[in-house]
């Protein structure tokens, strides 16, 4: 390593110029490296989704989901396989398993597909397959409101739509509650009757009709003639001269016994923006692109096309990544520098000017050269690379303090700079790439953390190895050229008779240290008993376990519950008088409001409409919390409606955090079973919001046919369905494209609004061989059980139930409470952990995994640096004593134990602790080589390292203190902010690292001197 370190000084221009350029490199990457939010997560789910107009749920699952499952199952690597069957679709939904590749996956699925396909009904539309992408998720989302038709509404959002999507940046825009388009024909029934129309001849004559037929072409020897013979519907003139009947020599057209208007398919819900009907415009990046500058090239967009917007037309920000990313990065930023300002002041009142000068310069050094890393890596920067670097921001000089202290007293003692800058690196290099090695071991297996949570978190330890490699170059490279070229000799009043001097704390804590290295007995057994009291504390007043952090959010939702066979009108009334009671609330920027006619099965059955509250920045209004309170009490006493309020999620957790799946191949035991499940919730008390994807009550009818009776009078059930039609969505017989429309149209005959009801239903005719016969002669009108949805888990039928916690209860301890009344479940009736918990073990159990191999790492790091399996193990108790720091740190912060960010804290926390245990060590054994007894080189040792012992701990301490404290602080403002959303997501992190540090640097400097004059009685006894 010497020889490293010589030849970095010879060539010391050389050195300083790769210095320069890794500076402004990392500076270059700054400003390129693209922005986000959270992560890029590839999620490992893959959806498919079948659509047949018109089917049962029943009929679906029976015509839809089960070919599907059955050739989906045999594809390697599915974790779990859902399926939802609804009227008139279905789904089928893969989950991965984690590392899964996602090309070959959708490659594997679409092939499945492809084979399926041949099973499903030929009416079924094309399956389409889907890969679930946080990617591909909306960036921006744009309202347009105001008081104007519907047409002119969906002209301007097309228009802004194709105009958008120009921008290279864009991925796709989609527009929500943009209604398709639809060719309406509406005919009298009488008329029907009349002229005796028949469906089949009826759809036939139209699809002949409307067809181009490439007839070829015609060589006559003086030239060739293309031939064409254009038949295809093109405007509303060929509709109207399209035949419907013909008798001898006569035609009776559409034109004679229809009225046609375009129009649109029925309202499938309502949007409202602040009270006014809306359009709301989803916009999704391209991968890698930067998120504030794709949304500021929308905004410029939206300014320059104020000439196409109707001036009634108002524009509104419903969501806006490109805000919370500035936010979250400009608070970060500030959390940095913070770091970075209050590590350069503790350096600065240690070692001078000069050597805080060289060291804080390792900082950006370090920091510059990892985000290098990060960007040619193709990371992007997002808020958990950028906590990762206010982490690192402490443990970046630890190798640098240790070089440029030793260096220091060199130079005190008489050294010339060049060789006491080489003699410091060289002699600590081993043991600052030694303590570098067991941060990086402990790091490394959080590589390969599986699943959603694993995909999230990867940023951190990627970015923790690589600014601590160059952190590592920084220490032993870099700063000892910067201060064999830039270093000044100490004078000589300093080497003379000062030299030795020790400060008034270093002379205190010899002599503590002398007390205690006279009983090292005594000392271990009141650390293991301070040890066992802040274990039993925490044990009687922690505040919980809790899977990922809560964090204050930016918008919030209250979904709106009923039960009941309302119209699209009535559903949307319901969510009018929810909407009335919360409007007009100071804290709330925008309010979105959607009403739906068919069931959302992603939200709930029962739940017919959803509000959204865009909330104003959180430094000027009360929590999420109160707000919610204020809203409960302006919604109570809305008869008939339930209202359930939600948080917007962060982080890689979602959904309820109690989720039970109860399947069995009995579906009244499934009931009875999920039934019990909600009265023992109800009884044990501590849940709230419980609900379950069972079929709500209700009822459907259903035209039974006599085939038999049918078949006198020449008619089918084929027959039978598309008179039905007529008074529901519409007999469609064609489909065309116009002008200025980028899909197709449909064509469908209708009877007039009039004549839609079931009254009329009994009274309709079939032409048959017979003539006009009423379908009531081989028909009847049958009510029956209404079901709504059929979900399967895995092939078998489902139910899943879902849950809350109340306020001041525990999720693990409710849900544990809750198995163990429930008892065994009935025979042929499982019930099955997911959601929440189900992750929450996953992750417990890779961390503990990670742990351990870090550990096994560490040690065989230790066992060669040191030769010794006892200062081996020495090193390593340390970890065990800074555990209950932890645990300290997070009941002095009134942090509940989290398990993805106290579980990292701990493993990250193993790596550092014995950084400065090794310095330390190292140091005892080099004084016993020279001679010096056990308990001597245990006290020259502690005195030698207290300076660089208590530096790395309090500047790696520092760094974090914002964190800890939820400050925010703005240098350049200045400002000081309290309990930004950033800073809680990190907090738990934070306060574990913080109090173990702290904890176990107090243990480095008093219990282990004592630890190693143990050592060194045992070894004496054994000679």
């Amino acid at each position: 390593m010497r020889t490293l370190i010589e030849a970095a000084l010879d060539r010391s221009r050389t050195t300083l110029l790769l210095l320069a350029a890794l500076l402004l490199a990392g500076l270059a990457a700054w400003q390129v490296i693209p922005k986000e939010a959270n992560p890029d997560v590839a999620i490992p789910i893959i959806y498919v989704s079948l659509s047949l107009e018109g089917v049962s749920p029943e009929d679906g699952e029976r015509l839809l989901v089960r070919p599907m499952e059955q050739e989906l199952r045999s594809i390697e690597g599915v974790r779990k396989m859902t399926s939802q069957a609804s009227e008139g679709r279905a789904a089928v939904t893969l989950e991965f398993d984690a590392g899964f590749d996602p090309e070959q996956a959708l490659t594997d699925v679409r092939e499945k597909v492809d084979i399926a396909r041949a099973e499903l009904p030929q009416e079924a539309d094309e399956p389409r397959v889907m890969e679930v992408n946080v990617g591909l998720f909306p960036v921006l989302s744009i309202g347009l409101s105001g008081p104007l038709e519907e047409t002119q509404r969906l002209a301007v959002a097309r228009r802004l739509k194709e105009e958008i999507e120009g921008i290279a940046e864009v991925l796709e825009v989609d527009i929500g509650g943009d209604r398709e388009e639809l060719l309406e024909i509406v005919v009298d029934p009488l008329v029907l009757d009349t002229y005796g129309v028949d469906f089949g001849t009826l759809f036939n004559l139209v699809n002949r009709n409307n067809r181009l037929v490439a007839a070829g072409s015609l060589d006559t020897g003086a030239g060739r003639l293309a031939l064409k013979v254009p038949g295809v519907i093109e405007r509303l003139e060929d509709v109207m001269a399209m035949p419907v009947k013909v008798d001898g020599d006569r035609v009776v057209t559409f034109g004679d016994v229809a009225w046609i208007r375009p129009t649109f398919k029925d309202p499938e819900g309502f949007a409202r923006i602040d009270g006014q009907p809306a359009l709301v415009m989803e916009i999704s990046k391209r991968a890698g692109a930067n998120v504030i500058a794709t949304i500021e090239q929308v905004e410029r967009l939206l300014d320059d096309a104020g000439g196409v917007i109707p001036e009634a037309l108002e524009i509104t920000t419903i969501m806006d990544q490109s805000e919370m990313v500035e936010e979250m990065l400009d608070e970060l930023l500030n959390n940095v520098l913070t770091a970075v300002v209050m590590v350069l002041v503790v350096v600065l009142a240690a070692m001078g000017l000069r050597s805080a000068l060289m060291v804080g310069l390792t900082i950006p050094g370090a920091f510059l050269s990892g985000i290098l890393m990060i960007w040619t890596l193709g990371y992007t920067l997002n808020v958990v690379v950028l906590f990762a670097l206010i982490l690192v921001a402490g443990m970046l000089v630890d190798g640098a303090i240790v070089v440029s202290e030793l260096a220091d007293r060199h130079l005190r003692q008489g050294q010339p700079p060049r060789e006491a800058w080489v003699n410091a690196a060289a002699r600590m290099s081993w043991p600052v790439i030694a303590s570098t090695a067991t941060t990086l071991a402990v790091f490394m297996p959080l590589l390969f953390w599986p699943g959603v949570v694993g995909e999230f978190m990867k940023y951190l330890p990627a970015t923790v190895i690589l600014c601590l490699l160059a952190s590592l170059a920084m220490a032993l490279v870099f700063l000892p050229t910067l201060g064999g070229v830039f270093g000044v000799s100490a004078s000589r009043r300093e080497t003379g008779q000062n030299q030795n001097r020790v400060s008034v704390g270093g002379q205190l804590y010899r002599a503590l240290l002398a007390r205690l290295l006279s009983m090292p007995g005594l000392t271990l057994l009141f650390a293991l008993l301070l040890m066992m009291l802040i274990t039993t504390a925490y044990a009687r007043f922690n505040h919980g376990v809790e899977f990922f952090p809560a964090v204050e959010p930016d918008s919030a939702q209250v979904l709106v519950r009923t039960r009941g066979d309302f119209s699209a009108e009535e559903k949307d009334a319901v969510v009018r008088r929810v909407e009335a009671r919360l409007s007009g609330m100071s804290e709330v920027e925008a309010l979105y409001a959607r009403s739906f006619a068919m069931p959302n099965q992603q939200l709930g059955s029962d739940v017919i409409g959803v509000l959204q509250f865009q909330l104003i920045d959180w430094q000027r209004r009360r929590p999420v919390a109160a707000i919610f309170s204020e809203m409960r009490e302006r919604t109570a006493g809305l008869p008939g409606v339930i209202l359930e309020f939600r948080e917007q999620e962060m982080g890689p957790g979602e959904g309820k955090p109690i989720v039970l799946e109860v399947s069995g191949h009995d579906d009244a035991a499934t009931d009875r079973a999920v039934e019990r499940l909600r009265e023992l919730m109800d009884g044990l008390g501590g849940f709230r919001d419980i609900e379950d994807n069972r079929s709500l009550p209700g009822v459907e009818w259903r035209v039974m046919v006599d085939r038999e009776a049918a078949a006198r009078f020449g008619a089918d059930v084929a027959a039978v369905g598309s008179a039905v039609q007529l008074i529901t969505t519409g007999l469609q017989v064609a489909s065309y494209r116009p002008a200025g429309v980028s899909d197709e149209v449909d064509i469908r005959v209708r009877l007039p609004a009039g004549y839609r009801s079931l009254d009329q239903l009994g009274r309709l005719t079939l032409n048959t061989a017979r003539g006009q016969v009423p379908i009531s002669h081989f028909a009847e009108l049958v009510p029956a059980p209404k079901v709504g949805t059929l979900h399967r888990i895995d092939g078998r039928r489902a139910v899943t139930l879902e849950a809350d916690v109340a306020e001041g209860y525990r999720s693990d301890e409710r849900l544990r409470a809750l198995l163990e009344a429930g008892g065994t479940p009935p025979e042929g009736v499982m019930v099955e952990v997911a959601g929440e918990q189900e992750d929450q073990q996953e992750a417990s159990r890779f961390l503990g995994s990670a742990f351990l191999i870090a550990i096994a790492m560490m040690t065989l790091i230790l066992v060669t640096q040191f030769n010794s399996f006892y200062q081996a193990g020495l090193v390593l108790t340390a970890i065990v004593f800074s555990t209950a720091g932890v645990l300290m740190g997070l009941l002095v912060n009134a942090q509940p134990f989290g398990i993805v960010m106290v579980g990292m804290g701990i493993i990250a926390l193993a790596g550092i602790v014995v950084n400065n245990n090794i310095v330390l060590i190292d140091t005892y054994n080099q004084l016993r080589g020279e001679g010096l007894s056990p308990g001597e080189a245990a006290l020259e040792a502690g005195g030698l390292r207290l300076r660089p012992v208590l530096l790395t701990a309090v500047t790696t301490v520092l760094g974090l203190t914002p964190m800890v404290l939820g400050v925010n602080v703005n240098l350049f403002a200045p400002s000081l902010g309290l309990g930004a959303p950033s800073t809680q997501w990190w907090t738990q992190l934070s306060s574990a690292i913080a109090g173990g540090l702290t904890f176990a640097t107090a243990l480095t400097l008093l219990l282990t001197p004592c630890m190693l004059v143990l050592g060194g009685r045992f070894e004496k006894r054994a000679r």
